[in-house]
C-alpha cells in the first residue's frame, strides 16, 4: 500500500516542496525562498520506488529512503535550508507534490480539497481513507463551532462524517458537543489544540500514523532508528551495566567488565580499605534484603535474630526477636516502612521499624522456609504449592496458573517488574520463566553449587540485566540474563553463600550472605559510579546450615 508517483520533474517538486512548504511540524506554511550555491547544482534524476540503488556495506540501504530520512531529520531538526538543499541537490523528493499539496491544504484550513486530494494520493485501503477523511472533517466540524457556526458544523456532521459509517461512538459524542456546548471541552482529543495552528500541524501528526510511511515519513524517524540500533547494541554487550547517557553515537557500544560489582567493599583482610564490617550474629547469616531507598539492610541469622542495619555507618539499628522463637527469613516492605519476618512456628510476623510486632499471622499449611511473593500490583500470589509445581493465583479473577518442574523447586524469586521468575531447582540450575502472559521457560543458568542447602538468586543490575546467586563452594556467581553466560564467579566467603541482593537504586552494589556469619559488600573498583534508580528484586533469604 502506498502512493502514486508522479511525472513531475524534479525541479517542479522541489519548488513546491522546499519554496512553499518547508516543515509541516512549525503549524503553519512558511514561503522561504532557498538561497546558497546549490541553485546552481544540476539535481540528478529522483529514483522510483522500484530502483536498486544502495548505499552502505551490506547493500540493503535503498538510497531513495536514506536521503529521504535525513530530509525529514533535517527539517524536524529546524534545519529548514539545509533540508531542502538536500532535496535540491540529490533530486530526491521528501514528499510527491501531490502529498505537499495535501499538507498545504490541511495546515490552511481547505477541508473539502484536503479529503479530495487524499483519494487521490493513491491509498489501496478504503479504511485508511475513511478514518483519515473522518480525521480532516472533525477538525472541520470543531472549527465551525469555535467561530459559532452551529448550523455549520451540524450540516458536517450529517452530510460527511455520519455517511462514513465508521466510529459511531465518536460520532454521538460529536453529537452531544452541539447540544451541549460544555460538552464540547471534553470531547476534544489531544490533537484539537486551543490554537487553530497548532492544532492542525497536531492534525497533520494524526494523519501521518494513518498513511502509509511510503507516503509520509513519520515524524523523528531516523531518531527512532538509531536509538533502536544503540538498543541492540546495549542489549547484545555482555557487561553492560551503566547508564544509557554514557552510550556514544561515534563508537560501536561495549562494556568493560568492570562494570560489574566484583570489588570487595566490606571484608576483613589486608590490603583492602575496611569500610564497616556488619558483625553481631551469632549464627549463619541466612537472609539479606535492601529497603527500598538503598540506605539500610535487613540480615537474618538461622533461627536466630533479625538485625536491621545503616548500610552506612554499619551500625545496628534494631534488632527484632520472639521469646523461645527463631527468626529464619526477613523483607521489607514496598515502602519500606515496616518490615516482615518468618518465624520457626510457622508464623509470618510484621514490624515496625521501632520493633514493636504489629500483627502475627500463622497458617496451617505454612512450611518452616517458605516462598511467597505478591506482585506490586497486588493482584497476583506466588507460592511453592507441590515440590515441583509454583502457583500463580490472579486474587481477584480467581484464575490459576501453574509452574511444572521435573526437579524439586527449592526457591524462587519475582522480578521487579513482575514479568519474571527465577526458579531454584534441586538438580543446581536456575530456570528463568517469563509469567506476563503464557507461562514459557526462556532461559536456564548452571555453575554453581548446591547439594545440601537452599540456596537462592536475585535478579539485579541496570534493568536488572544480570542474575546473581549463591553457592556451596563460598562464591557468588553472577551470570547474563539475556545470553546465560557466566560472567563472574566471585571467591571472599569462608563458607557457603546463602543468598545475595542486589542494591535496588545502585545497579554497581550488591549483598552476599554466608555461613561463616558475614555480610560482604559488592561493588566496583571506581567507587565514584554512577547510580541510577534502577531496581533489584525485594527479598532473599535461605537456610543457611552450618
Amino acid at each position: 500500500m502506498g502512493g502514486v508517483e508522479d511525472d513531475e520533474p524534479a525541479s517542479k517538486r522541489m519548488k513546491l516542496s522546499s519554496e512553499e512548504l518547508i516543515h509541516l511540524s512549525n503549524g503553519s506554511t512558511v514561503k522561504e525562498s532557498i538561497v546558497g550555491s546549490s541553485r546552481d547544482l544540476m539535481a540528478r534524476p529522483l529514483q522510483s520506488d522500484g530502483g536498486e540503488e544502495v548505499v552502505g556495506s551490506k547493500g540493503v540501504i535503498k538510497k531513495v529512503e536514506f536521503v529521504r530520512i535525513i530530509a525529514k531529520a533535517l527539517y524536524s531538526l529546524g534545519y529548514r535550508r539545509s533540508g531542502a538543499h538536500l532535496e535540491e541537490e540529490s533530486g530526491i523528493a521528501l514528499h510527491s507534490s501531490i502529498i505537499n499539496v495535501f499538507m498545504r491544504q490541511v495546515l490552511e484550513g481547505d477541508w473539502d480539497e484536503s479529503v479530495a486530494t487524499l483519494h487521490n494520493i493513491g491509498l489501496t485501503d478504503e479504511m485508511t481513507i475513511k478514518s483519515a477523511s473522518f480525521l480532516i472533517l472533525e477538525q472541520k466540524f470543531f472549527e465551525f463551532l469555535d467561530e459559532e457556526k452551529v448550523m455549520d458544523a451540524l450540516k458536517t456532521l450529517r452530510t460527511e462524517i455520519s455517511p462514513l459509517c465508521i466510529n459511531h461512538s465518536r460520532v454521538r459524542e460529536l453529537s452531544l458537543s452541539i447540544v451541549s456546548p460544555s460538552h464540547c471541552f471534553t470531547v476534544r482529543s489531544p490533537k484539537q489544540d486551543t490554537s487553530r495552528a497548532r492544532s492542525r500541524t497536531k492534525l497533520l501528526e494524526e494523519l501521518q500514523k494513518l498513511l502509509p510511511p511510503t507516503v509520509m515519513i513519520p515524524e523523528r524517524r531516523l531518531e527512532h532508528l538509531v536509538e533502536q540500533a544503540l538498543g541492540l547494541q546495549r542489549d547484545a554487550c555482555m557487561f553492560h551495566n551503566s547508564l544509557d547517557e554514557d552510550i556514544s553515537l561515534f563508537a560501536d557500544h561495549q562494556c568493560a567488565r568492570d562494570q560489574i560489582p566484583s570489588y570487595a567493599l566490606q571484608v576483613d583482610a589486608n590490603g583492602i580499605s575496611l569500610k564497616h564490617k556488619l558483625s553481631g550474629h551469632q549464627k549463619p547469616v541466612s537472609s539479606v534484603s535492601w529497603s527500598p531507598d538503598d540506605h539500610q539492610l535487613l540480615t537474618c541469622g538461622v533461627e536466630e535474630v533479625v538485625r536491621r542495619w545503616d548500610a552506612s555507618s554499619g551500625e545496628c539499628l534494631s534488632v527484632y526477636e520472639k521469646a523461645g522463637l527463631g527468626m529464619v527469613s526477613c523483607g521489607w516492605s514496598p515502602d519500606g516502612k515496616w518490615i516482615f519476618s518468618g518465624v520457626n512456628d510457622k508464623s509470618i510476623s510484621m514490624w515496625e521499624l521501632d520493633g514493636r510486632e504489629l500483627e502475627c499471622w500463622k497458617g496451617q499449611r505454612t512450611l518452616k522456609i517458605s516462598d511467597l511473593e505478591i506482585t506490586s500490583d497486588g493482584k497476583q500470589i506466588i507460592s511453592i504449592c507441590r515440590e515441583t509445581a509454583i502457583l500463580l493465583l490472579d486474587r481477584e479473577a480467581k484464575v490459576e496458573r501453574f509452574i511444572e518442574e521435573d526437579q524439586t523447586i527449592t526457591s524462587f524469586s519475582l522480578s521487579r517488574d513482575n514479568r519474571f521468575l527465577l526458579v531454584n531447582l534441586l538438580n543446581q540450575e536456575i530456570h528463568l520463566w517469563s509469567i506476563e502472559d503464557d507461562l514459557k521457560l526462556v532461559s536456564k543458568y548452571r555453575g554453581h553449587k548446591r547439594t545440601r542447602f537452599i540456596i537462592r538468586s536475585c535478579f539485579g543490575g541496570l534493568e536488572q540485566a544480570f542474575v546473581a546467586s549463591g553457592s556451596e563452594d563460598s562464591l557468588v556467581y553472577i551470570w547474563h540474563r539475556g545470553t546465560g553466560e557466566l560472567i563472574e564467579a566471585l571467591p571472599g566467603h569462608s563458607g557457603a553463600v546463602n543468598c545475595v541482593s542486589w542494591n535496588p537504586t545502585n545497579p554497581h552494589m550488591l549483598a552476599s550472605a554466608s555461613d561463616d556469619r558475614m555480610i560482604r559488600i559488592w561493588g566496583l573498583n571506581n567507587l565514584s559510579a554512577k547510580q541510577k534508580d534502577t531496581h533489584g528484586n525485594g527479598i532473599h533469604y535461605s537456610n543457611g546450615g552450618t
